[in-house]
């Protein structure tokens, strides 16, 4: 488009320098449906572009590929405006300090909101004029955003903090279509994990029920993709019938983790198969050729938001045909259509499937039999799965990303092992090999993957998820070369990223120099943040290796946290996930036995089929060499050739045994 955009770098920091601009920076994402809105109204309009160039120089950053970049200057657009968003429109000096902040600007201003005609010209005027004041306002703001966020207190972390979590969701529920709040209604699968969590330990079934509803009520609604399957970003209305229709990856990775979980508790087929869906999709439309994982796809196809995803009741009964009554009742299609349009707020005729009715009572109603009810609509689903097909399709954004990978590979690995599926195993560790080929070199994992080339320095979350990868393939294979590469990611955040003076980790390495703030990430949003998993990590490779030291720094950033997490708990429910694995009754699980005997493989499947969320497995076999990571396992030893469990607490343990249903008793597991 006509402004001339530059990337984050030095090129145009001194092309500002030297001209005495000023910067607009710009930063979104390539999914991102108001990021286009404003590019189609603004960036591309000759009229915007020639003020931009004229006042600016500007630069384009995508959040996903810097969201270092991304969380410091969100940061000021919430001290500044009190909210933030996608397209993020900052306007800094030349060395890189700001003094504006907002998000979507249109072309012109309306009803109280100033348009880029009007703001552009208004910021150079006082650029210009009253430059003095721009930079003592702009060394203000970066004084109050270098600030600590967090600080060392000697309260620690309230015994009461994991109940007043679970109090704090509990009073957001929607008992009526499940998730919490009203709109816009995101699914946070952690805050699922961790209802789960909480219902292991205190046996409280009405947590283990809002996460069946709301999980239930995702994927009949209309934020699921029911005939390519896989999640949309998120809801705008309570009853998860409209999406923002984009799809992440880590959505997917995120949710995949959830329902394997809940199929896990309740053995209930409908999580399994949901399950099973989200990888289908995920490996069908997101991964690359060599194994990693693709970013996401757009909300957008030929300009519109969801033109590929909606049907009208003529398209659906022409692939429905002979079948159209009972497949338009199960999917709740109707001639006025249920989506509206963005623009006018009217219904156009469009509908967004979903399900309201169980296969059971249509199975009732249609005097037929629920496996008949299941195979029809199924074979209408591949019908209208190969008609959308013909469509243009939304854009997909190719680009590769550790962190998110990460997230993928730790979901795939644990679902494997969960649902007995090998393959999905297969393909976890063929991803972790693709990112590892093309992202780790001399040491040291880059952040993005895109048309061959490996770039930017890896961040906080790049190892910490990666490390999570790691281990949950060690758990998936049992391969010591996972976890010893879990170990290392691990301790290249210790030497990088810890923060010595107030602990956690901080967002970028200690040799990445170049930004004006060095961020420390600590609430769990749309997933999980680096510092949550790093506590979750320490905790599972202290009670998987026995090194203290694990040990030792989580209990830092325990004590660090600590005063933010006792304030809201609920906005912390990843680092209390990770906290809980702390507790007494988390068991470190060693198998001694070859890895092929009968009873071997029987105590490996007891134990994945289980729900033992806090607990870890390991095997010892007369050819590995886990002891020298497994210190405590070193006298671990089979019985005259017959595999042998031990089971420990806090690396107490309880006399082995030789059989299923003893360890079965031992792990208190039906």
């Amino acid at each position: 488009n006509p402004v001339d955009w530059y990337p984050w770098g030095e090129d145009a920091f001194k092309k500002a320098r030297t001209e005495n601009k000023a910067i607009f920076l710009s930063i979104g994402y390539s999914t991102c449906h108001w990021c286009h809105v404003m590019e189609h109204e603004s960036f591309e309009d000759p009229e915007v572009a020639e003020l931009m160039n004229n006042a600016f120089v500007n630069i384009k950053v995508d959040r996903e590929e810097r969201p270092d970049i991304d969380h410091i200057y969100m940061n000021v657009c919430q001290m500044l405006t009190g909210s933030g968003g996608w397209p993020l429109t900052i306007i800094m000096t030349p060395d890189r300090k700001p003094f504006f902040a907002g998000t979507y600007f249109p072309k012109t201003g309306s009803q109280g909101r100033v348009g880029m005609l009007e703001l552009v010209p208004k910021v150079k005027d006082i650029w210009d004029t009253e430059r003095s004041k721009i930079y003592s306002s702009a060394e203000q703001i970066t004084a109050e955003l270098q600030k600590p966020l967090v600080m060392v207190t000697s309260t620690g972390l309230d015994k009461g903090a994991v109940k007043k979590a679970y109090h704090e969701l509990a009073s957001r529920f929607d008992e009526t279509h499940g998730g919490f709040g009203t709109r816009p209604k995101f699914p946070t699968p952690h805050n699922l994990l961790f209802l789960l969590r909480y219902y292991y330990e205190h046996k409280t079934d009405d947590a283990l029920q809002m996460v069946l509803k709301t999980l239930k009520g995702m994927r009949n609604g209309g934020l699921y993709d029911h005939v390519g399957y896989g999640f949309h970003r998120y809801s705008t209305d309570p009853e998860w019938l409209l999406p923002h229709f984009e799809k992440m990856l880590y959505d997917q990775a995120m949710l995949l983790r959830a329902y394997t979980e809940a199929f896990q508790i309740t053995k209930d087929t409908f999580y399994k198969k949901t399950a099973e869906e989200i990888i289908e999709y995920t490996l069908r439309e997101l991964s690359s050729e060599s194994g990693a994982f693709f970013s996401a796809e757009d909300a957008d196809s030929e300009g519109e938001e969801g033109k590929f995803y909606v049907w009208t009741v003529d398209e659906f009964r022409e692939a429905a045909i002979g079948d159209s009554e009972l497949l338009t009742e199960y999917f709740n299609l109707s001639e006025g259509g249920n989506f509206r349009d963005e623009a006018t707020a009217e219904y156009i005729g469009a509908n967004i499937l979903h399900v309201k009715k169980s296969i059971n009572e249509l199975a009732e109603k249609y005097n037929s039999s629920p496996e008949d009810i299941s195979q029809r609509i199924e074979a209408v689903r591949k019908k209208l799965f190969d008609k959308r097909s013909k469509r243009v399709r939304p854009h997909l954004d190719d680009k590769i990303l550790t962190d998110w990978n990460g997230l993928m590979i730790s979901s795939l690995a644990y679902a494997g092992r969960v649902l007995g599926n090998p393959d999905y195993v297969d393909y976890a560790e063929k991803a972790a090999g693709d990112i590892l080929e093309k992202m780790y070199k001399n040491g040291q994992l880059f952040h993005r993957y895109r048309d061959r080339e490996a770039g930017i320095e890896g961040m906080l979350d790049d190892y910490s998820f990666m490390s999570w990868a790691m281990t949950e393939l060690y758990e998936a294979t049992f391969k010591t070369e996972y976890l010893k590469k879990a170990i290392y990611f691990q301790n290249n955040l210790d030497q990088y990223f810890w923060d010595d003076i107030n602990y956690g980790f901080f967002a970028n390495s200690a040799t990445d120099n170049k930004l004006i703030a060095r961020m420390k990430d600590i609430f769990d949003s749309a997933i999980p943040t680096g510092n949550s998993v790093a506590l979750m990590n320490l905790h599972n490779l202290w009670k998987i290796t026995g090194d203290r030291s694990f040990a030792e720094k989580a209990s830092k950033m325990i004590k660090a946290f600590s005063a933010k997490v006792n304030e809201t708990p609920s906005a912390f429910t990843h680092f209390l996930s990770a906290y809980l694995i702390n507790s007494d009754t988390a068991p470190e699980i060693v198998i001694a036995g070859k890895k092929d005997d009968e009873v071997t493989k029987e105590m490996i499947y007891l134990v994945n089929s289980s729900y033992l969320p806090n607990s870890v497995l390991v095997l010892k076999t007369p050819d590995n060499n886990i002891s020298e990571i497994v210190h405590y396992s070193a006298n671990m030893i089979d019985n005259d050739g017959k595999t042998s469990a031990y089971v420990c607490r806090n690396f107490s343990c309880q006399q082995p045994v030789e059989d299923v249903s003893s360890l079965r008793n031992l792990l208190g597991v039906e």
